[in-house]
């Protein structure tokens, strides 16, 4: 019998899974194709991702990218302001691909759709009818009113204009879909209490890791030409909560470790490293290596990585990876929000700059709770984060779904 055909709708082409949104909506991608013909539309907003287009073939029947340039695209989204909508809907908001929906909708029969990201959600409601699952992930309109926390003038009021508006939609978005799911319950709880109305339909999917690849059993040679110690950040590097961690554990807790070790590096290591990323370098123990071909052999040989992160949402890929690696994992309470981990046994908890400094202390003159702590680390992902159990929990909806 043929599997019934799918529309998914993705704000950024969901290969390679080589950042955080991107490894969840691939995942979902390989799920939703094991059930469906999936037809996939998704935004191009880095010309390198072009070249993968083709690859998607693998799990869809049918793929329609675009390229979108986050630089026009900004600009576009200030119509927002004359509107009156969330400047993201008008970010992602063109009219080919609205076309390419509504052809491929009418020519397939498509009966079901899934999202990824609120802002697709526009999309859906031009073609009514659809049985649609929209995984928000996180609720992004609290990301924009944690930015506005950490702004003055301007661009605390856009920002949290932006907080606003985008909740207002994500509410009404939430009402158009059969389901709305996050990636944690914490997520899910928050959106429940900012949207009461539609707390019956949310529920939490986690994210989950590829712990047979990310695993310290492969032969990986290491990227350090010193022994070190060597600290580690991943991360896309243009994005702002990761410019603002890098940037504030450089301030507040590196001088005292390098103090602590002359031999000791702090590698930040992600694609796009911002201007401000880069000017870290001009200290020579602090190496930005920008684009890598494979992030694990950086984790594989680290001392310690670090998430200092001040502004996160939902689960942070980047923690489960190295938790996966066998690596001891230092948090901030915002990045280890949503993660299943025992604070001490699992990971360590770090809120000052100077308990990082501590804590690093720590692991570095003591090997043996270092390698304890990065071996519970990978039984955590083991035992709690596997991507086919997690997705498991959408059979019932999708499932039935294409049998309504």
């Amino acid at each position: 019998m043929q599997k019934p055909p799918l529309l998914y709708l993705v704000h950024r082409i969901p290969y390679p899974p080589n950042k955080g949104d991107k490894v969840r909506s691939f995942n979902l991608l390989k799920y939703f194709a094991q059930h469906y013909r999936v037809y996939l539309g998704a935004f191009i907003d880095d010309p390198a991702d072009a070249q993968h287009v083709a690859a998607l073939s693998e799990w869809c029947e049918g793929v329609h990218c675009e390229p979108i340039s986050p630089r026009w695209a900004r600009l576009a989204s200030l119509r927002g302001l004359v509107t009156g909508e969330a400047l993201t809907l008008a970010y992602y908001r063109q009219s080919s691909m609205l076309s390419w929906v509504k052809a491929t909708v009418a020519e397939h029969r498509i009966r079901d759709a899934a999202v990824f990201c609120s802002a697709m959600m526009q999309y859906i409601e031009a073609v009514p009818g659809l049985n649609t699952l929209a995984d928000y992930c996180d609720v992004d309109s609290a990301k924009w009113t944690q930015y506005a926390e950490a702004h003055r003038g301007p661009m605390a009021w856009l920002y949290r204009r932006e907080g606003r508006k985008l909740l207002a939609y994500e509410r009404h978005a939430a009402e158009v879909a059969r389901a709305v799911t996050f990636v944690s319950e914490a997520e899910a709880d928050l959106f429940r209490t900012r949207a009461p109305e539609v707390a019956a339909r949310v529920l939490a999917v986690s994210n989950g890791v590829n712990a047979a690849y990310f695993s310290p059993e492969h032969d990986l040679q290491s990227p350090y030409p010193e022994s070190g110690p060597n600290i580690v950040f991943t991360g896309a590097m243009d994005y702002w909560p990761n410019i603002d961690a890098v940037r504030w554990f450089v301030r507040e807790a590196w001088p005292a470790v390098a103090a602590m070790d002359r031999r000791a590096q702090f590698w930040i290591v992600g694609m796009n490293p911002s201007p401000e990323v880069q000017a870290l370098a001009a200290d020579t123990r602090i190496h930005v290596t920008g684009t890598v071909p494979d992030v694990r052999p950086y984790l594989r040989d680290a001392a310690a990585v670090v998430a200092p992160l001040r502004v996160a949402r939902g689960v942070q890929n980047k923690v489960l990876e190295a938790m996966a690696m066998g690596r001891p994992v230092i948090v901030s309470n915002d990045a280890a929000t949503g993660i299943n981990a025992v604070d001490g046994q699992d990971f360590l908890i770090a809120r000052t700059g100077s308990e990082y400094v501590d804590a690093i202390k720590s692991l570095l003159a003591d090997a043996d709770r270092a390698h304890q702590i990065g071996t519970a680390a990978r039984r955590c992902v083991l035992d709690h984060y596997s991507w086919d159990a997690h997705l498991a929990q959408l059979d019932v909806f999708m499932l039935g779904a294409s049998q309504a």
